[in-house]
Formats: C-alpha cells, sequence, structure tokens
C-alpha cells in the first residue's frame, strides 16, 4: 500500500500544492498554504445514501413552494418572500455586527408546535446564548440551543428533534470525523457544507450558516462554500452607526442584490420601512455639492445623499478620494469633466461620498457625481426639492437607465420637485401623469446650464 502524502491547501482559494510555497500560485497570498490531509482516492468522506434515479423533466411534477415567513419584512424581502424549505442560507458579516441577533429574533417566528428550532452554537456556551435572548426579550419554550462542534453529533440531535429551522454558528468551528484536518480549514469547511446541503434537501429543513469574514470583508475559506449554499447574505454596517444593512449577492429562489435595512437598538434589530427618508435625514439645506440621487437596491427605489468637496490642492498629485462609490468610476467622470466643460480638476482635491454607509455600483449614480462636483466647485448649491439621476457616457452624453418610474415615484412620494433625467427616458409613456417636473438632458453641458439656474 502506497502511503498517504498530505497536500497543502491555500486558505484563501482551496488550491493544492504537492509541497508547500510562500505564495499562491493561483490567488497570489502570501502565507496562505497549510498542510492538510489527503484522504485516498475512492475514500468516502460523506453521508452516503442510496442512489437516486434520473427521470425525464417532463415527468417531474411542480410544485408551488410554500415559504415561511420570518415576522421580519425586511428580512423576508431579502429572502425573496421568505424561507424555502430545504435551503441553505450563508449569512456574512464582520464580528458584532448582529448576524446572532437577528437569527435569535427570527427562529421563534418558525418554530411550531410539535417541532422546535435548533440553534446550534460552536463559540458560545448555552448560557451566553440565554444572556443574549434576554437581552432581546426572547421568551421561547420551542426554541433549543445546543452548544457542540462536532457535525456527526449535531445530525444525531437533528434527526431526534426534527426542528423546523437548523442554525450553524459558525461553520469554521464545526468539524468532521471524516476529515482530520483543523477547524476552519478548506477540507474541513468543504466537507460540513456539503453535509449539511445533503441533510437540508433530505429532510426539507432550512438550514441557517453563519461564516466568519476575512480583513477584505468577503467570507472566509474557498468560494466554493459560496457556489454550494442556495443564498449567500451579507450583513453591512458601520459599529458607530445604528444601521444595518443586509444584502442579498446570490439567491436561487429570488432577486439577487436586494437589500434589507435595520436599526440596532437596545432590544435588537428592528426593521425600517422607510429607507429614503433615513439616508436624507438630517441633510443640510442649501449646501454646495450636496445632491440627492433615486438609485435601485433589488427591485427597492432609494434616495440617497450623494456630497462632494472640492479644494484647492497643495500636492502635485491631487487627491482623489471616494466613499460608498468605485473610486476609478469617479475618475472616469473626472476625465470627462475635464474633457467636455473645460475644467481644470488637476488642480484641486476631489473627495465624494454616499452619505448612510451604502456602496452604490449601478451608473445611475454619475449625473449625481458630475452636478455635485460643478456644485462645489462654483459654490452654487443646488434646491433641496431637485434629484438627478442619469449614467454618463464617455462623450458627456447621458445615457437612459432602467425603472425610471419607480424613481420618479419615490422622490414625488418624499415631496421633490424637479428631476433631471436622461432625455431618452423623458420620452417614456409612463412619466405623463407624473406631478414632479421633469427635465431631460442629452449631455452634461446641458446640466451645467441648469446647476446656475436651480439654485
Amino acid at each position: 500500500m502506497k502511503p498517504i502524502r498530505n497536500v497543502f491547501v491555500c486558505q484563501s482559494c482551496g488550491y493544492r500544492a504537492a509541497r508547500w510555497v510562500g505564495r499562491c500560485p493561483d490567488c497570489g497570498q502570501w502565507n496562505t498554504l497549510k498542510e492538510e490531509f489527503a484522504p485516498r482516492r475512492g475514500q468516502a468522506t460523506g453521508v452516503a445514501e442510496g442512489a437516486n434515479q434520473a427521470v425525464p423533466l417532463n415527468c417531474i411534477e411542480s410544485k408551488d413552494t410554500v415559504r415561511l415567513p420570518t415576522g421580519l419584512g425586511e428580512f423576508d424581502r431579502v429572502l425573496g418572500g421568505g424561507i424555502v424549505p430545504g435551503s441553505v442560507i450563508l449569512i456574512g458579516g464582520d464580528p458584532g455586527i448582529g448576524k446572532t441577533t437577528l437569527l435569535l429574533q427570527v427562529l421563534p417566528q418558525l418554530e411550531k408546535n410539535e417541532h422546535p428550532a435548533l440553534y446550534v452554537s460552536g463559540e458560545e456556551s448555552c448560557q451566553q446564548i440565554k444572556m443574549r435572548a434576554d437581552r432581546l426579550g426572547v421568551q421561547s419554550p420551542g426554541l433549543y440551543v445546543l452548544a457542540e462542534t462536532s457535525l456527526e453529533a449535531i445530525l444525531q440531535i437533528a434527526h431526534q428533534l426534527h426542528p423546523t429551522t437548523l442554525v450553524i454558528d459558525s461553520i469554521q468551528t464545526v468539524l468532521t470525523e471524516h476529515v482530520p484536518s483543523a477547524p476552519g480549514s478548506v477540507s474541513q469547511v468543504q466537507e460540513v457544507a456539503c453535509q449539511l446541503m445533503w441533510y437540508a434537501k433530505r429532510t426539507a429543513t432550512p438550514v441557517f450558516i453563519i461564516g466568519h469574514v476575512t480583513k477584505e470583508g468577503v467570507i472566509a475559506g474557498p468560494k466554493l462554500l459560496e457556489h454550494l449554499v442556495d443564498t449567500v447574505l451579507y450583513f453591512e454596517g458601520e459599529k458607530d452607526h445604528a444601521y444595518r444593512i443586509l444584502r442579498a449577492v446570490k439567491n436561487r429562489f429570488g432577486p439577487t442584490n436586494e437589500i434589507g435595512v435595520f436599526e440596532m437598538r437596545e432590544a435588537g434589530l428592528s426593521e425600517v420601512c422607510n429607507p429614503s427618508a433615513l439616508f436624507l435625514a438630517g441633510r443640510p439645506t442649501r449646501s454646495p455639492g450636496s445632491v440627492v440621487v433615486p438609485c435601485m437596491e433589488g427591485s427597492r427605489p432609494i434616495l440617497v445623499e450623494l456630497q462632494a468637496l472640492v479644494t484647492p490642492t497643495g500636492y502635485t498629485m491631487p487627491k482623489r478620494m471616494a466613499n460608498g462609490m468605485e473610486i476609478n468610476r469617479m475618475g472616469l467622470l473626472l476625465a470627462v469633466m475635464e474633457k467636455c466643460l473645460g475644467l481644470h480638476l488637476s488642480g484641486y482635491d476631489v473627495y465624494v461620498n454616499v452619505v448612510g454607509g451604502l456602496h452604490i455600483e449601478e451608473p445611475a449614480l454619475d449625473l449625481g457625481v458630475v452636478a455635485a462636483v460643478l456644485s462645489s466647485i462654483r459654490e452654487i448649491p443646488l434646491e433641496t426639492s431637485t434629484i438627478l439621476f442619469g449614467e454618463v457616457g464617455l462623450g458627456g452624453e447621458i445615457r437612459p437607465v432602467p425603472h425610471v418610474l419607480l424613481r420618479v415615484a419615490e422622490a414625488q412620494k418624499l415631496g421633490f420637485q424637479r428631476c433631471f433625467l436622461p432625455a431618452q427616458n423623458l420620452a417614456s409613456e409612463a412619466l405623463a401623469h407624473a406631478e414632479i417636473e421633469l427635465i431631460g438632458l442629452r449631455d452634461i453641458a446641458a446640466l451645467r446650464e441648469h446647476v446656475g439656474a436651480c439654485a
């Protein structure tokens, strides 16, 4: 029999090498290869059951999926209307952001008379979970807590209880005896995730998995972990702010890039039903460089305040800083303004900030950036009742964007009276009955003429 040779696995991307190297050849990270056990070829490492039979697609019976409501409307929105039975949901976020708090608030809503909900913690004791539940006011006789790190013991208790929902906190602390590696290693995380997935599909039990994140803010472990699960949620927010954003980056049973907004209070998380009013609260009146842009987050329009500060630079290379948007996109827009408007921004430092902690990636923010920079450099404030949106091309043209009616309706609901938008979007018949003044723009040169007029 040939001796078993261990392999070196990159803890960042899962790359395997026969010997240790300082830098991973695949992802380029340094000192991420760790020695792990390599099972023999053909050795079974998962739970093996009877093989299924292949059936024609037309012979499969279609069934209407009954979703389980969580009791939090914002959470249901992100999931696509509720929890799908048998789904595996991965939740990531910074330490202390509120992942455990969110699930402890949701679990009492999912338990039933005969079937409890099971919360498994590999990081805290049962007494610590009880202290947190008391602080949140969670008093549920059907919520069971288990402090365990062995996957085999967890699944054995789950088969005895038949829970309506299973929560694993966190997957980096759970290990299986089939893989003799340290908890949190690539092999352990992959094997534990596979077995939890099989358990969820065979028993139709929703499984929530909490995952650690790296210093870059992504879920720790191989990318395969996100491919295995059905839904990937990220909990975002600043610790010095009370507001949290739950974002879906993958969802097999609903829309992606949907967000839910929560407020962290002493009694737990409280959902925010009107995020636009939240992000615009405290907005200064008649402040140069401040504009409002209606952005789409999933299927929801949200009005955000965009601020720009343009000041003369004292350095050879001017500073360019962006918070809440891609900095390369901001540099592109500044180059377009220099070319099409004749501005000399190379002598100015430019800072752009999306207020509220949101990160906007859609191109409809372009027109707002151009207007905010123009307003700041000319020291001319825009009217507080004005909004802007549109994509800016390299030639200075303003291109149309989708979901115009939703953006205008949200602005109209909050009392805005004027809207600058792409001229091609203005021809839409859906805007014929809008009760807000609509001004179509074809290029950013036309916007420059309106910045002083709408002050």
